[in-house]
């Protein structure tokens, strides 16, 4: 018999990215739907799966994109669309219900979230159920898993908890913290994604799965903090910090984006523990039993301090940031554009210089001007953006389609050429590339920031900002070279130290 066939949506998302290298050491043959192939030029296993361009709003792509498929995942959310999300899950929820029906596929397998069996549930919630209904009323057996909170390296969940607990030694917190939770391990609920598609018969039904802890929120927060070496937190439960509220709190004090936070803090208002354990029946916990929260908090941690994240909540899409890529010069004509250009002749080599290029932001910083940098940041978390604590996944080595800061990496031709387009709230399209040459007597660093703007707005804004490029832009040229050179020059002493040892 052949390999059964699966269709993965959500390849590029948090656990959609890592669900697919466990499918294929399994030995299915996977096929992902993603609306911009282009952001897994770079993943490990983008050569051994088929690549289908397309959007959960098409059709005619999702159902050509069925076509052979055995089993299909939807891990796809739009918590970060604002008050749209509900009605863009829903929407495309039921168009891919209905093209798996019309190209015969034999299960669908869906990740929701645990949820109170009864009451008024939040907006996120609400709509994580609606999505299941749909899967589950369709003609194609579904599986719709309801996950309590994941706690990996790189989750939203565990990065909120993390940021929290690290910036407050003394935390003022919504009487939400109280509530019980039972988390769950991103790797357990891998192994439940990957075992569900081995199933006989034509199961249809939801399944709750959870770890093997019950906590509230105060006590996930200080069993990170006694894992991280953290002096434990003194919680005070405070009934005025409403969802809203508290919302506003994390999008200041952590990574975490505002249209993120409110769903993610309102569906934290209800105890979220498991009211059935009928996966077992079906399905036995991995070798060795579930992770403990401790446990996973362990693992997460050793992931970071490694730089082996492999997905997180940053690769998520940002509602409303531009996504289409820097046109081709030619196409300039006609529009208006900002540009500002620097170039700088150096004596580094340009593997020393493209280093310094892949190494910038997060940690490492923009080698510019840092209070200008932390005070644009600061002013895009106000207005609800990401700002720039998002930082970045790995210390010094970049791929297509990552976060960085309030960047993302649009196109990156290692030891080249680096291009990011801005996901900050700007009244415009914009981006930053960064670019090597090699000369005879070294390299040249090119630097460019393009600018499309929108309306008066857009063109006000540019040269309300005009002042502050000279300084920033010119500093970073200059920082970067003074950097590169400074490695390059490191290295060409280090033999003569070693040949007079």
């Amino acid at each position: 018999m052949s390999p059964a066939r699966v269709l993965v949506t959500g390849a590029t998302g948090y656990v959609g990215g890592r669900l697919v290298p466990k499918l294929l050491e399994a030995g299915f043959v996977v096929r992902v739907l993603v609306r911009n192939p282009h952001k897994l030029v770079d993943v490990p296993w983008r050569h051994d799966v088929e690549v289908v361009e397309g959007d959960l709003s098409n059709t005619d792509a999702v159902t050509a994109a069925c076509v052979d498929v055995d089993t299909l995942y939807y891990l796809v959310h739009s918590m970060g669309a604002g008050g749209r999300f509900e009605d863009l899950e829903s929407a495309g929820a039921r168009t891919v219900a209905d093209a798996a029906s019309t190209a015969g596929v034999s299960r669908i397998i869906y990740l929701g979230g645990l949820h109170p069996g009864e009451g008024k549930l939040s907006e996120h919630l609400r709509s994580r159920v609606a999505v299941g209904k749909v899967f589950l009323s369709s003609p194609v057996p579904t599986i719709a898993f309801q996950a309590g909170v994941v706690i990996g390296s790189g989750s939203a969940s565990f990065e909120m908890i993390r940021h929290l607990t690290d910036v407050l030694p003394y935390m003022p917190a919504p009487k939400w913290v109280r509530n019980k939770i039972q988390p769950i391990a991103v790797r357990d609920v891998l192994h439940y994604l990957v075992e569900a598609a081995k199933l006989d018969g034509e199961v249809n039904r939801t399944f709750d799965i959870g770890g093997p802890d019950i906590l509230r929120y105060g006590q996930m927060m200080n069993g990170y903090a006694l894992e991280a070496g953290l002096k434990q937190r003194p919680i005070a439960s405070l009934p005025v910090l409403t969802p809203w509220l508290a919302s506003q709190w994390v999008n200041l004090v952590t990574p975490i984006p505002r249209s993120l936070a409110v769903p993610i803090i309102a569906s934290l208002q209800y105890d979220c523990v498991m009211t059935e354990h009928d996966i077992d029946d079906y399905i036995p916990a991995p070798e060795g039993g579930l992770t403990p929260y401790r446990t996973a908090v362990r693992l997460a941690l050793a992931r970071m301090q490694k730089g082996d994240v492999e997905t997180s909540w940053q690769d998520s899409s940002v509602f409303g940031a531009p996504s289409d890529p820097l046109p081709s010069d030619p196409l300039w004509s006609g529009h208006v554009v900002y540009t500002d250009l620097k170039e700088r002749e150096t004596t580094a080599t340009p593997a020393d210089l493209w280093d310094v290029i892949e190494g910038i932001g997060g940690d490492n910083g923009w080698y510019s001007f840092p209070l200008a940098w932390a005070a644009r940041g600061w002013m895009d978390k106000l207005v609800g953006g990401v700002g720039l604590r998002r930082g970045r996944r790995h210390a010094t080595r970049l791929q297509t389609g990552d976060a960085l800061d309030f960047w993302r990496v649009e196109l990156l031709d290692r030891g080249a050429r680096l291009r990011l387009r801005a996901e900050m709230r700007v009244p415009g399209r914009a981006w930053l590339e960064l670019s090597v040459e090699e000369t005879p007597s070294g390299s040249r660093y090119h630097q460019r920031a393009v600018f499309f703007p929108q309306g008066l707005g857009g063109r006000l804004y540019w040269f309300a900002i005009l002042p502050f490029h000279g300084v920033i832009f010119n500093g970073m040229a200059n920082r970067i070279s003074i950097e590169a050179e400074r490695r390059t020059a490191t290295a060409e002493r280090e033999p003569l130290v070693t040949a007079g040892r």
